[in-house]
């Protein structure tokens, strides 16, 4: 339902690895060496590194995430809900579990569910969070390869000094002092994590934590010195100058603003110097969040984004002291946003994220989403919260966002189980070390922006299908003054014999609830939307279909749509205009509205 991507024999998007071995044997001898330097540091500091042991804690910071409290009695009950899945333990630890999913580990192992017992503000939670923190310490069950993952020790590590009010009130002196100890030991786990070459998110929230657990425990001070100096070098590497983050990932920008903002109200409360990086990532990645919101109050499906928590965002946004305009040209992270009257467009014009960063990246170069005040008309399908890793890696396919694609191929090439024996010997062991990062893509992507007749142009290019097909794939888009036009034209340009035999396929995504009807032999797509305003689609000189589709990143789960789908021989068409134009009230659909014009 994405698209007509071709699949083998067990469902996965295929790729063939011909052209790219090489660059998959360069990342495996690369992370090889990467291991064996990171074991002989980790052999090194487990001889040499103790625990330290922090004397008391001294204040808590406040959790900006929401909470539920009736989550609490489902939680006292012995039913565990995280990420879309749930076990019921009746009785038993919910520790003693195979884990469903790994995103379901994570959330448990990281503790950020101990917020909802704190909101329940009963002795019964309290009893219930001191009780499942000290059986995780206490016990020897439970997913070791998942709890002791960077990323969740330093949730866990946050987690713990966030809700130490709520585990502690009522604790006798034995648990408090292993409580301290059981900090202690975290701040070592991630230490040593950071020392033996950690990847580079794993080492942004180790320093986060670090810094949480120095400033709100007594006798830390060397750790948060070296934990300030960790987090002032990752943020500088990470958060970009337009304040994007260097995954061109919208989530991970909400989930750092989360962690952030309660670090620097930290540091003003101990009166110790804030980093400057801390201060300026935080005043750059504000405006950068507003840049991916639409008018329904969700963000742009782009590179790993999927479900938009409404709630959280709100309260984020609350902290933007000057309530700051979303930038329009973000060019380090590759992202343009157009406005006009009530219609928004943001559009993909980046490259993909460095091969460590690149886990969620998307192909979806020159992809866009188009809305109409609170009304989505062209989407991405996003990433799912619930799904298998055959479901998620199609999601990541060029097919699944609003882009063209050329013989059913993506963009991007992603480390996958696949090819002949020897290499799915090594993607497999590159997908247990470093996760389906992208193998390869396009390398130049230029994007220009303009006016014309006060309409908002913008023109980009890539070059993912160079390699293959020897095509440049250019789009032109053009927003009209009031917003009642998107016109479009896309460029396949290029020379070789591949070119002759290739195929492009333009797909537009349509939004849930958005109904399409051809008319007119095809030449045009009649668009309702769910507050029954009209829009009328049309190209030349190809016919539109329209073709069963998946959004599959809707709070409710999965939810069929509808797709755009233009299909062209760049040999023989090597350019089609469209247009998506808002109709009066009162259009008679009885009645054509008119053809594409001749802006571009």
């Amino acid at each position: 339902m994405l698209a007509r991507t071709r699949m083998n024999p067990k469902g996965a998007p295929r790729v063939d690895f011909g052209p790219d071995r090489w660059r998959l044997y360069k990342l495996a001898f690369s992370e090889a060496g990467r291991a064996m330097r990171g074991g002989t540091v980790w052999g090194l500091s487990k001889l040499f590194s103790r625990a330290p042991m922090p004397t008391r804690l001294l204040f808590a910071p406040q959790d900006l995430r929401t909470a539920d409290p009736t989550i609490a009695t489902d939680i006292y009950s012995g039913f565990f809900a995280f990420a879309g899945r749930a076990i019921t333990t009746s009785g038993r630890s919910p520790f003693a579990f195979a884990p469903p999913s790994r995103a379901w580990a994570e959330a448990l192992y990281g503790f950020g569910w101990l917020r909802h017992l704190r909101a329940a503000g009963t002795a019964l939670a309290q009893a219930n969070a001191r009780s499942l923190v000290d059986e995780f310490v206490s016990s020897k069950l439970g997913d070791k390869c998942t709890a002791c993952d960077t990323q969740v020790i330093a949730r866990r590590l946050m987690s713990f000094i966030s809700q130490s009010p709520l585990i502690l009130e009522g604790a006798d002196h034995a648990f408090y002092q292993r409580f301290l100890r059981l900090i202690g030991q975290h701040v070592r786990e991630l230490e040593r994590h950071i020392r033996s070459g950690a990847l580079p998110q794993q080492q942004l929230m180790a320093a986060i934590a670090l810094c949480y657990a120095g400033l709100c425990c007594e006798g830390l001070d060397r750790h948060l010195r070296r934990a300030s100096r960790l987090l002032t070098r990752e943020l500088e590497r990470q958060v970009l100058a337009d304040g994007g983050h260097a995954s061109r990932n919208p989530r991970v920008i909400v989930d750092l603003l989360f962690d952030l903002l309660p670090l620097r109200q930290m540091f003003a409360s101990r009166e110790v110097d804030t980093p400057e990086a801390l201060l300026n990532a935080i005043d750059r990645m504000l405006p950068m969040v507003r840049m991916f919101r639409h008018g329904d109050g969700t963000l742009s499906h782009f590179n790993g984004m999927g479900v938009t928590a409404a709630d959280h965002l709100a309260t984020l946004l609350t902290y933007d002291d000057m309530r700051s305009q979303p930038i329009q040209h973000a060019p380090y992270t590759g992202y343009e946003r157009l406005e006009a009257g009530r219609t928004l467009l943001v559009v993909d014009v980046g490259a993909p994220p460095s091969t460590p960063l690149s886990t969620e990246a998307g192909a979806g170069s020159l992809s866009f989403e188009f809305s109409s005040a609170s009304q989505r008309i062209v989407v991405n399908c996003g990433t799912p919260r619930i799904a298998n890793d055959t479901i998620i890696q199609a999601s990541r396919s060029t097919a699944a966002h609003s882009t063209a694609s050329v013989n059913d191929i993506s963009s991007c090439q992603m480390v996958g189980d696949r090819g002949g024996w020897f290499n799915r010997r090594i993607a497999r062991w590159l997908l247990r070390r470093i996760g389906p990062v992208v193998l390869s893509g396009p390398e130049k992507v230029t994007a220009e922006r303009s006016e014309r007749e006060h309409a908002q142009v913008l023109t980009a290019s890539h070059d993912g299908y160079r390699r293959r097909f020897g095509l440049t794939h250019e789009r032109r888009l053009l927003l009209t003054p009031k917003g009642n036009s998107l016109e479009g034209e896309d460029v396949f340009w290029g020379e070789g014999t591949a070119t002759a035999s290739a195929e492009a396929v333009i797909r537009f995504h349509l939004a849930p609830g958005v109904k399409a009807s051809r008319a007119q032999g095809g030449r045009v797509v009649m668009l309702v939307l769910p507050n029954q305003e009209a829009w009328q689609f049309t190209a030349i000189p190809v016919e539109a279909q329209v073709e069963d589709s998946v959004f599959l990143a809707a709070s409710d789960g999965m939810r069929r749509t509808e797709q755009i789908v233009l299909s062209l021989r760049p040999s023989e068409t090597p350019s089609v205009r469209w247009r998506f134009e808002r109709l009066a009230r009162n259009f008679n659909p009885s009645q054509p509205a008119g053809t594409t014009g001749d802006l571009l």
